[in-house]
């Protein structure tokens, strides 16, 4: 007989990790895929994930795509927050589609659960998806398969209907009794894991397309580090730890400014966009205020190399809530 091939797209979580399982469980070979963006994946987390659960795993990187055809001029809008799910499940589909044709695979399936997600996972979403994709019948989602019209792979006898599920709805019962079954582990709480969907970064994501038109991955990579403030045409990043500073310093462009405060401890600032004397004072004036330095004011050394310096005030609760990109 012919081996049957399918590609499963893996997000790490539980649902993708019982589709798996479903599948493999009736003898087709599983390819996992999962697509690399600045909004959601973590490679190290994912391969460990999928080690752990003796899966096949495929990491492809898409985020420059993802940012330029997705997120900044979605088709069918955003939702609640700056999430495209539904443009998002079309591009991912697509780009799996193009996994499969390429490993010669019969079939792709999904982690989805029918009435899961408000936006993406009812009924007809989930059909715009599968027609937009182009991957017509060659889509399965085996844990809500029952629930759906039968695909290709069902048809044919590569993957029987019978033991695929009928799962509805945000209750997860039935798949933390997946999870017991074959003992999948790694995929931790129940959560999206898209920062699209989340209110604060989606605040700064706004902000950074009402004011930075040709902004690229490296502006959407400092959404994701330290304190974010606006003063018109300037962005001030104030690091909250070690670790944002280090950021900081790396994503730090040609025309970037840095503000740390001298002989004190405290946050790196990153400083982009117009260098007003406003901007200037202000970034130093935030790096004061959530530093170390005793009393209300302290120097602040500045530049590429930290060579020039200023002596400002704390800046004020007032100011703060006022340049805040919330």
């Amino acid at each position: 007989m012919k081996k049957i091939k399918a590609i499963g797209l893996f997000s790490g979580g539980l649902d993708s990790l019982a589709a798996i399982k479903l599948i493999e469980e009736q003898r087709v070979e599983v390819l996992a895929v999962n697509f690399l963006t600045s909004f959601f994946s973590d490679p190290e987390r994912l391969k460990k994930v999928a080690r752990d659960n003796h899966i096949k795993l495929k990491i492809i990187d898409i985020s420059e795509e993802y940012l330029e055809k997705v997120v900044k001029r979605p088709k069918h809008g955003y939702g609640k927050n700056m999430n495209p799910c539904i443009d998002c499940k079309i591009f991912l589909m697509k780009q799996a589609r193009k996994i499969m044709k390429k490993e010669k695979a019969q079939f792709i399936f999904t982690g989805e659960v029918l009435g899961q997600r408000p936006m993406s996972q009812k009924n007809t979403p989930l059909k715009i998806i599968k027609k937009e994709s182009g991957l017509k019948d060659k889509l399965v989602r085996p844990l809500s398969a029952k629930l759906l019209p039968k695909s290709e792979a069902e048809d044919k006898g590569w993957i029987r209907r019978e033991k695929l599920l009928d799962i509805e709805g945000r209750n997860r019962k039935k798949q933390y009794a997946l999870a017991e079954k074959y003992s999948l582990s790694g995929y931790g709480a129940p959560a999206g894991g898209c920062l699209l969907a989340e209110k604060a970064y989606s605040a700064k994501l706004r902000d950074l397309f009402e004011n930075e038109k040709n902004f690229s991955l490296k502006d959407v990579a400092l959404l994701k580090a330290g304190r974010n403030f606006r003063l018109g045409r300037s962005r001030i990043i104030v690091g909250r730890d070690q670790e944002d500073n280090k950021k900081l310093e790396k994503l730090k462009g040609i025309f970037d400014i840095l503000f740390k405060v001298k002989d004190d401890n405290g946050p790196i600032t990153l400083l982009r966009g117009e260098k007003s004397k406003p901007a200037l004072a202000a970034a130093a004036s935030l790096t004061v205020r959530y530093s170390d330095a005793p009393g209300n004011e302290a120097v602040v050394a500045y530049g590429r190399a930290f060579k020039k310096s200023i002596k400002v005030p704390k800046m004020k609760e007032k100011g703060i809530e006022e340049l805040r990109i919330a």
